[in-house]
């Protein structure tokens, strides 16, 4: 296969400006201040300061013809900045971006579209920005029509339309026009499940029956891991990591101290209801447990704390797969709890997974409230023994399995 894109050691800085601003506590400060900067060109200046900030830095890949290749990593780890330079939106600071083909981009809601055009107006304006002459949008219209769903308000301009009309009519303008590469960001998660599954099935006709590229950002791992064949990791503007998208996605749940076998929380104050203090994964011997066999029983071990007299605590763990599927959610028996230190234990001795990285989700509720809720605290690791045969109770990461007895949930006053 060919390369149809090439990345040489980009990298992409801004200059944030910090302007240190005086606080005023009264209105005759504000005024006097305001007459000085009048009469004085020195009080105009703002005392501000400048820093350089690298949103990418020394990125370098590859990307074949055909490829599906999932972008990831978290919140400012440079993943949209990456797309705006493949699209032409932005340039790199440094280095420099080889693409051969047309590029269709979806990066926003709208993107492309002019709000005073109609939806039958802008197919046409957006098929021009993509080099198709009339003939050929004429012929993938009603394609698109079809598939955005929004006949009725074909002839209404766009700026009329709601944020999933929107996106629906941008996405079916951009996967149907025939772009060689199609780059579509987290902009999916405006629509409803069903659209998001259309739209996957989509991208993934276009890039397995049509021969196209795809690149796909999005937090959904399940969605990354359903159409993506290779992936890149990005960290704080880094490339992290290349290749498999399988090998990737757990690359990512794992980053971010996901896999620590011990977490020890911040310390909540007595005006809370409670709040948990420390985590830990065990084997049946109360001991770490960093990786846990496959086939071996485990236990999750919670210490907290109750500030208040509660009614009905509950206490709930909740087990993952790496593609955000629930295999076992447990709960403890609803009971009034007095203020004090606690530990609960969860025993896994009935659960048969398979090697990988499960997350953990942990909450802590009354009847009436929850006052701690966090998923991802960290994650159960698994690891292949050589000598397990094959067992069809145990769970795959796919998150398809199912629960034998009910977990046993155990509750201490320590």
């Amino acid at each position: 296969m060919s390369t149809v894109i090439k990345i040489e050691n980009i990298s992409k800085s801004y200059v944030l400006s910090h302007q240190q601003k005086e606080q005023y506590t009264a209105l005759r400060d504000v005024i006097a201040n305001s007459a000085k900067n009048i009469f004085s060109k020195r009080d105009k200046k703002v005392n501000s300061r400048k820093e350089l900030f690298w949103a990418l830095k020394d990125i370098s890949f590859e990307v074949k013809d055909g490829d599906r290749l999932g972008i990831i990593g978290r919140n400012g780890a440079g993943k949209s900045t990456l797309l705006k330079i493949l699209s032409r939106i932005t340039e790199p600071t440094t280095g420099k971006v080889s693409i051969k083909g047309r590029v269709a981009s979806l990066l926003e809601v709208g993107t492309g579209f002019h709000p005073e055009l109609t939806g039958r107006e802008n197919i046409f304006l957006n098929g021009s920005i993509l080099g198709m002459n009339k003939n050929e949008i004429k012929r993938k219209f009603d394609e698109i029509v079809s598939f955005a769903e929004v006949e009725k308000f074909l002839d209404t301009q766009v700026k009329r339309y709601s944020s999933g009309m929107y996106v629906r009519l941008a996405f079916a303008v951009a996967a149907h026009l025939e772009p060689e590469i199609l780059i579509v960001d987290e902009v999916l998660a405006v629509g409803d499940a069903q659209f998001q599954r259309k739209c996957l099935g989509k991208m993934e006709d276009v890039s397995k029956n049509q021969g196209r590229t795809v690149l796909f950002v999005s937090h959904n791992m399940a969605a990354v891991q359903k159409l993506c064949n290779k992936g890149i990791l990005l960290h704080n503007g880094l490339l992290s990591d290349y290749g498999n998208i399988e090998m990737i996605t757990q690359e990512y749940l794992k980053s971010g101290n996901l896999n620590d076998s011990q977490i020890v929380f911040e310390e909540g104050d007595a005006t809370l209801q409670g709040f948990p203090v420390q985590l830990r994964i065990e084997d049946t011997g109360n001991e770490l447990a960093s990786e846990t066999p496959v086939g071996k029983p485990f236990q999750v071990r919670i210490k907290f704390k109750i500030c208040k007299r509660t009614e009905h605590f509950i206490i709930a763990l909740g087990l993952k797969s790496i593609s955000d599927f629930a295999i076992r959610t447990s709960f403890s028996t609803p009971m009034d709890i007095e203020p004090g230190s606690y530990e609960a234990v969860f025993k896994y001795d009935d659960v048969f997974l398979a090697s990988g990285s499960y997350p953990l989700v942990l909450g802590l509720s009354s009847y009436e409230k929850s006052f701690f809720y966090k998923e991802g605290v960290t994650s159960v690791q698994i690891s292949e023994l050589s000598n397990v045969k094959d067992d069809a109770r145990i769970v795959r990461n796919s998150g398809v399995g199912f629960v034998l007895n009910p977990i046993n949930v155990s509750i201490y006053k320590v």
